[in-house]
């Protein structure tokens, strides 16, 4: 395995912070995905375990621009309309391939507090009258 020094990992990971910032706001999720290797490997726990960028990308592009993900594309979740914060926690593992590239991502987390925390979040814009029609499916089908 190779070694890479602080300055790179530290400019590598300010790079892979601040494109994972920019795709949250534009939705635009392949620059993120252009900072994995061809043949990253990434392990998402209730989804499975990806092999490349094209097994990636067709994950990534579905789960963020469906609901919950599309209101989870930071954290905290996106405002109900009254100011809550509701979130979750989320913990990832990324390796460095060098370059400017990851080689592995592995996202940790607790499948049944997302659930929680979405279905607390669907509750409040119900109250507020801001649930969308595909969150409110969402609710229906996972209440």
């Amino acid at each position: 395995m190779a070694a890479f020094d602080r300055e790179e990992l530290t400019a590598a990971f300010e790079r892979f912070e601040q494109t994972v910032a920019r795709a949250a706001k534009t939705r635009d999720w392949d620059p993120w995905l252009e900072q994995y290797t061809p043949d990253v490997e990434y392990v998402e726990h209730a989804a499975g375990t990806m092999k490349g960028r094209d097994e990636v990308r067709a994950w990534i592009w579905k789960t963020m621009t469906t609901f919950p993900g599309s209101h989870m594309t930071s954290f905290p979740m996106a405002d109900p309309g009254d100011g809550t914060i509701i979130s979750a926690t989320n913990i990832s593992i990324i390796t460095y391939a060098g370059d400017g590239l990851w080689r592995r991502q592995e996202d940790i987390y607790n499948p049944l507090r997302f659930v929680r925390a979405t279905m607390k979040w669907c509750r409040k814009a119900q109250q507020l009258g801001t649930l969308p029609d595909e969150a409110a499916r969402w609710m229906e089908q996972h209440g």
